[in-house]
């Protein structure tokens, strides 16, 4: 059988089989975990080859890991990027892309509906010098007006959590490269399944591989990938900080991406139908998800979308107490602050992810004490719909 590598076509065969060599080591199905801190060499003519590229060898778990490598790889043939770095976190990937790209007296733009963490970073890094400005969504005056002549970077989410806003990425990398910044957009909810941004001209992918990517709720790690230049001045930024991800977690990574399209593609179907379930019942104020053409984002979304996603958000009718009543009603989803995997999680973001906001600051960015954050598992849908039916049905 050939062992040359292969340009897969299809999703799940890309997610399968992309990133990795035909045979690997010990004729193992997988890739094995490389569970090593260094790696030797026979003699020193081999090191001074392999530091001129003569020859292809690993030196130091901290500048690269097979196992890591096969991730990495996988990452940018799903991601459509030329290369990808592995991270430990989603926000190490977040903090070490923007510290390598920025210096003093350099600005940043982002859209404040951007991940709080990442948020609560852009302001951390102005006492290395570095400033930031938050734009609204969708205010294309409020985002002409940001920009600065030290302005390098334009840094969005997409979909955001927990509202599910869509950037217009035909419309923003027109206005970025007019004004010659670069694009970096998280796209933790969306995945490559739903969205490549690279393919509109974005310059880095961001993911919390923690959550969808990985799909298991066992591991953390994030990722960054985009053009190989780009790529390659991280790594040196990481290898000198130190961010790199472990064998572990990198091997527990390639195994969830084999399942990503499944996933997605029931994780999609479900999510909608629960939306559009939720959108008609008299006990829910408000549904958020770009699937609906309620949302103000939709057109957008079914622009640049396979599908929409598997986070519902929504406002319960009534009151905190009526929403929390709710919430402790649900029986199939574990009350939980993360999502993307394969088991339903459900949230209440004023509770468990800004806790230490005022009601009024929560108000200001729209984190209503009713908002419920859903993330719809692989369980079977119409179990979680009679699920939600009977929680509904106890406010």
């Amino acid at each position: 059988m050939s062992q040359e590598p292969q340009s897969y076509r299809g999703e799940s065969t890309r997610a399968v089989h992309s990133g990795e060599e035909r045979s690997k080591f010990a004729r193992s199905l997988t890739n094995p975990i490389a569970q090593t801190a260094t790696f030797v060499f026979d003699n020193l003519d081999e090191f001074t080859d392999f530091k001129a590229g003569k020859v292809k060898h690993f030196e130091y778990g901290r500048y690269g890991n097979p196992t890591v490598r096969v991730a990495e790889r996988k990452l940018a043939a799903l991601e459509g990027g030329e290369e990808a770095l592995l991270f430990p976190t989603g926000m190490s990937a977040v903090t070490s892309v923007l510290l390598a790209m920025l210096r003093q007296g350099q600005h940043v733009v982002f859209m404040e509906d951007c991940y709080r963490r990442t948020v609560q970073f852009c302001k951390i890094i102005q006492k290395f010098g570095v400033e930031s400005t938050a734009v609204p969504p969708g205010d294309w005056a409020a985002l002409e007006a940001a920009v600065r002549p030290s302005t390098r970077i334009l840094f969005a989410e997409s979909p955001t959590n927990p509202h599910l806003h869509v950037v217009d990425l035909e419309r923003l990398v027109p206005f970025a490269r007019e004004h010659r910044l670069k694009v970096l957009i998280d796209s933790t909810f969306a995945t490559p399944y739903n969205q490549r941004p690279l393919e509109y001209g974005v310059d880095l992918v961001i993911h919390s591989a923690t959550k969808y990517l990985g799909g298991h709720n066992d591991l953390m790690a994030g990722s960054v990938c985009g053009g190989g230049a780009i790529i390659a001045g991280i790594k040196d930024f990481r290898n000198v900080v130190g961010t790199m991800a472990d064998p572990q977690s990198s091997y527990l990574l390639i195994r969830g991406l084999k399942t990503l399209a499944l996933r997605m593609e029931r994780q999609n179907t479900t999510a909608l139908h629960m939306a559009q379930y939720l959108e008609q019942h008299p006990k829910v104020e408000r549904v958020y998800y770009p699937g609906l053409p309620s949302h103000p984002d939709h057109e957008i979304a079914r622009r640049q979308m396979r599908g929409f996603g598997g986070v519902v958000s929504f406002d319960v009718a009534g009151d905190l107490e009526r929403t929390r009543n709710f919430i402790h009603a649900l029986r199939l989803p574990y009350l939980a602050p993360s999502l993307g995997g394969v088991e339903s999680l459900v949230s209440h973001p004023a509770t468990i992810s800004y806790y230490d906001l005022s009601a009024e600051d929560r108000q200001a960015i729209g984190i209503k004490d009713q908002l419920v954050r859903y993330s719809v598992g692989i369980e079977d849908e119409e179990e979680l719909l009679e699920d939600l039916e009977q929680a509904l049905a106890q406010v």
